[in-house]
């Protein structure tokens, strides 16, 4: 069972015992429930919400802070609108940035798509054609190719490592220990795991989220 669907068997073994600190974090035990339940033919998001049930209620919210002086108003009004010209400030200089680059790769795209001159003495055999197929990862890897517009989010290790909407043509390579994806469009994204082709994990519009060890 753990080869059919990449989950380690000391972690079914603690899924089974309800052992969930050996798993690690809560977001990795959810996506391991939800690929064990499908196995198993249950309901993945009952599974989870059983789950959800063991773990410790949030705190109590805090008491109401009394109310404060006209000065301390206007203090706090102050530092909100420095705070908001700040992030302005940041939002402005991370679009000026990703324009720059923007324009950087499609200068250099330009540039390696150029033929060279063929020599006439001496004609070089034709290269092989490379594969696009971002499947050369190798081990430890989690590759993704966008055949179709998506929005994605991948957590490697407990970390965000890519969250938006991307267009078709785009492809990452993550490496790590665990992954969990989920996938907008997941007709529209090929999952390459270890360097092997898992296909998708769905079809055109379909919402899908899975766990992988990698």
């Amino acid at each position: 069972m753990a080869d059919q669907i990449r989950i380690r068997s000391v972690y079914l073994s603690a899924m089974e015992q309800e052992n969930w600190d050996a798993i690690g974090a809560a977001v990795y035990i959810r996506g391991f429930l939800r690929t064990y339940a499908r196995y198993l033919k249950l309901d993945p998001e009952e599974a989870v919400a059983e789950f959800n049930a063991t773990l410790p209620e949030p705190p109590a919210p805090k008491s109401i802070e009394p109310e404060r002086s006209p000065a301390s108003r206007r203090y706090g009004l102050l530092l909100i609108w420095a705070a908001g010209t700040v992030a302005v400030l940041l939002v402005a200089f991370v679009v000026y940035n990703e324009l720059t680059l923007r324009s950087e790769r499609s200068a250099t795209a330009t540039i390696t798509e150029t033929p060279a001159p063929l020599l006439a003495a001496s004609p070089s055999p034709p290269a092989p054609t490379s594969s696009p197929i971002p499947g050369a990862g190798g081990p430890n890897s989690l590759a993704l190719m966008f055949s179709a517009p998506s929005w994605l989010r991948v957590t490697v290790d407990g970390n965000v490592s890519m969250e938006g909407t991307f267009p078709a043509g785009t492809s990452r390579t993550f490496h790590g220990k665990y992954a969990l994806v989920r996938i907008g469009n997941a007709g529209g994204v090929e999952i390459y795991v270890d360097g092997k082709d898992r296909g998708k994990l769905g079809k055109a519009g379909d919402v899908v989220e899975q766990a992988f060890t990698l």
